[in-house]
């Protein structure tokens, strides 16, 4: 088939290269030109950057299949509409391509999106990833995705090129709906991970005692036996290499910022969720921003420390 992937990427580079060897034709396009270079070097075959990110034309003029990896709904709107008439995704796009956007954006974009892409003649699927940068690369992220149920096996093979596990959520926006409750869950639970470690620290327990005993107790969960905040247990961990981002905290606090609109939206009581998108808005502000969403445990140390000073 022939794809056109919009956004190279950390996550988008790898899902295209993915594709690519799964055979498929993959054009690449970035507006920025680092990632375009990347992309060629990687073999993919690359619309030129520049003048096509206003007229996208270059990557999806011809595509059976256009997926877009986007940092925020505003983007994958303006890339569906263009800046100027006829000139956005699905203007060039020939009737019935099937769009499938990748990014993690608000339920309410996605399903404009879902609109936009129906009114114009096409297919639309909204399928948000988990499983980090790394998932991307080994081709083994999670896929959830809102959309038809025909829409949904069209994409299927696509989507199990680039994942490990694909699950269809139900209708539009839906597959955005479950990666912003997943990855509330996420941040709540790296968080009682990092202050379990802490406080183990100021109990005197080794973080591979600890490690041992919650791996394999009620305490397990994937921010610990996966994303262990501590170097040592796990040794894939960003833990390992001084926090290097498999998730960044300002993704992290991104994500939870949908949260938050789809919280107050709903009227739903997410006491926990909500403290988790206070705490990560903080660690996003300072270094954290660039660092993995675990390095979190840092910050958690240095209040812990003023707390006890200021008992002293």
């Amino acid at each position: 088939m022939r794809i056109a992937f919009l956004g190279l990427g950390h996550m988008g580079l790898p899902m295209a290269k993915n594709l690519a060897a799964a055979g498929h034709q993959v054009t690449g396009y970035d507006v920025f030109p680092a990632a375009v270079d990347a992309g060629r070097e990687a073999g993919l075959a690359t619309a030129e950057s520049g003048t096509a990110a206003v007229r996208p034309a270059g990557a999806s003029g011809g595509a059976q299949v256009v997926i877009t990896m986007f940092q925020t709904g505003r983007q994958v709107l303006d890339a569906y509409r263009g800046a100027d008439a006829g000139e956005g995704l699905l203007a060039v796009a020939e009737p019935g391509t099937l769009f499938i956007d990748c990014s993690t954006i608000s339920v309410d974009d996605a399903r404009e999106a879902h609109a936009l892409a129906e009114a114009a003649g096409h297919r639309s699927l909204d399928a948000p990833v988990s499983g980090g940068v790394v998932g991307a690369e080994n081709a083994t992220l999670a896929f959830m995705v809102g959309g038809s149920e025909e829409d949904f096996a069209a994409a299927r093979p696509f989507l199990e090129a680039m994942g490990r596990r694909v699950v269809h959520c139900g209708g539009a926006g839906l597959g955005q709906a479950a990666k912003v409750c997943n990855n509330m869950i996420l941040a709540v639970s790296q968080i009682a991970v990092a202050e379990a470690f802490v406080l183990g620290e100021r109990l005197g327990l080794s973080h591979q005692a600890l490690f041992d005993v919650a791996s394999n107790a009620s305490g397990q969960c994937w921010a610990l036996t996966t994303n262990c905040p501590v170097p040592g247990p796990v040794p894939t961990s960003p833990a390992n290499r001084d926090y290097q981002p498999g998730f960044a905290g300002a993704l992290m606090s991104k994500d939870l910022g949908l949260a938050e609109h789809a919280v107050t939206a709903t009227g739903v009581d997410a006491r926990m969720g909500m403290l988790a998108r206070e705490l990560y808005a903080r660690y996003a502000d300072g270094p954290g921003a660039g660092q993995d969403f675990s390095g979190i445990i840092n910050t958690i140390r240095d209040q812990s420390a003023r707390a006890g000073e200021g008992d002293r």
